[in-house]
């Protein structure tokens, strides 16, 4: 099951938090946490469709309109129907480009 794997990579990124050691290695930890916990609501957002909840009673759950609650989780949808994101590419050395 799908959720296994996320509840897992929130605990590995938990673990990573406690034991890093520098900002950098924290606010990365951080980030994937921020990251597995995104995906584990559009999964159970996901879920919550397919078993008849309604956008209202989503919206009500975050305090958010129909409308609001559309807007706010087609696009975490389509990604979590797509799968997780390819890890972003970093440009390194004196010929990279600022972006």
């Amino acid at each position: 099951m799908a959720t296994k794997s996320l509840l897992r990579r929130i605990t590995a990124a938990l673990g990573a938090l406690e034991i890093a050691d520098g900002p950098m290695s924290r606010l990365d930890a951080a980030r994937r946490l921020r990251e597995a916990a995104e995906d584990l609501e559009a999964a159970q957002i996901e879920a919550a469709r397919k078993a008849g909840a309604t956008w209202n009673e989503i919206g009500a759950c975050y305090g958010l309109t129909k409308q609001g609650a559309q807007q706010r989780f087609r696009p975490a949808r389509q990604e979590a129907k797509a799968g997780p994101a390819p890890p972003e590419r970093t440009k390194a050395g004196p010929g990279a480009s600022p972006e």
